[in-house]
């Protein structure tokens, strides 16, 4: 769990994780930085339940800090919480463990439901897939990514799963630090990893959009820039149709949203992503879109 000044929500969210009924976990929280008194919340509540770690490192963004906790987990599966979310259900974790071990999984996923605090404009997020496909089948992770591109159902959120950890290891996988989106990138190379992956269908997360959160914020240039950087990393790590695929559905969305940055910061990116032959994915209606709206 990675912590950024998210002071307010931190007990609620511990409070949804002491009391699941899974007791043998380890409950790991990197401070990232933080300068209200998130540090001292977790140390509360480290007093009352051993089960939690604490590492605290100098502000260095989400995928360091998970990164960091992924270093020091030693349980049998992974799943990765945002600080400000809470598990719906008491036994969100013992029905995920028994799922996934169950099958042999390389990791599930299962739906949620996000809310807003108060004051906050509520954001669309698909945080439902589960309907499209059966509980106990195996399903590769391209036909998965296909379905849900096609479906405009794609979600890339890393607080859906429930991954094995010698999975993570056994592919070499690790956050890619120093963007945003960094999701992204992760989640679709650990799906087109697999040939093992299975859908629960519960809801088992409510995950809060708050002010000052990544996806409240102000579209800007440092979004378009990520998203280039997660194209160019899964053109590295692989060029088949389905990241093809994937690189056109999103890069077309994101110029389309591009167009709220102010002028001037426009052609550094627009270039960048000219040189580097993202033109065919963007398309022509998004580029129009992104200069002239």
């Amino acid at each position: 769990m990675p912590i950024y000044n998210v002071a307010p929500y931190l007990d609620e969210t511990f409070c949804s994780i002491v009391q699941q009924t899974m007791k043998d976990i380890e409950i790991i929280a990197v401070n990232d930085g933080s300068t209200d008194n998130s540090e001292e919340i977790i140390k509360k509540w480290q007093l009352q339940d051993s089960r939690i770690l604490l590492f605290t490192q100098e502000n260095r963004g989400q995928s360091a800090a998970r990164n960091l906790a992924l270093q020091h987990a030693t349980g049998q599966y992974i799943y990765m919480m945002d600080s400000d979310d809470k598990l719906t259900e008491t036994d969100a974790l013992q029905t995920c463990y028994d799922y996934a071990d169950r099958n042999k999984a390389d990791f599930i996923f299962f739906d949620g439901e996000s809310f807003s605090e108060e004051g906050v404009s509520r954001i669309s997020r698909n945080t439902k897939r589960t309907h499209l496909v059966d509980e106990d089948k195996a399903y590769d992770g391209e036909y998965l990514l296909n379905l849900t591109l096609d479906t405009w159902t794609h979600n890339c959120v890393v607080w859906l799963l429930f991954i094995r950890k010698e999975f993570i290891d056994r592919i070499g996988l690790w956050f890619y630090e120093g963007i945003i989106h960094e999701d992204e990138l992760f989640t679709t190379i650990l799906t087109l990893s697999s040939d093992n992956i299975f859908c629960l269908k519960r809801n088992l997360v409510g995950h809060r959009i708050r002010q000052a959160s990544t996806m409240t914020t102000n579209f800007s240039k440092r979004n378009l820039d990520c998203y280039l950087t997660v194209a160019d990393e899964l053109l590295r790590f692989r060029q088949t149709g389905i990241i093809h695929k994937f690189l056109r559905y999103t890069l077309s969305k994101v110029f389309y949203t591009g167009h709220e940055i102010p002028l001037k910061e426009k052609p550094t990116v627009f270039w960048r992503a000219l040189k580097s032959g993202y033109l065919k994915y963007i398309g022509w209606k998004s580029t129009l879109v992104f200069w002239l709206k």
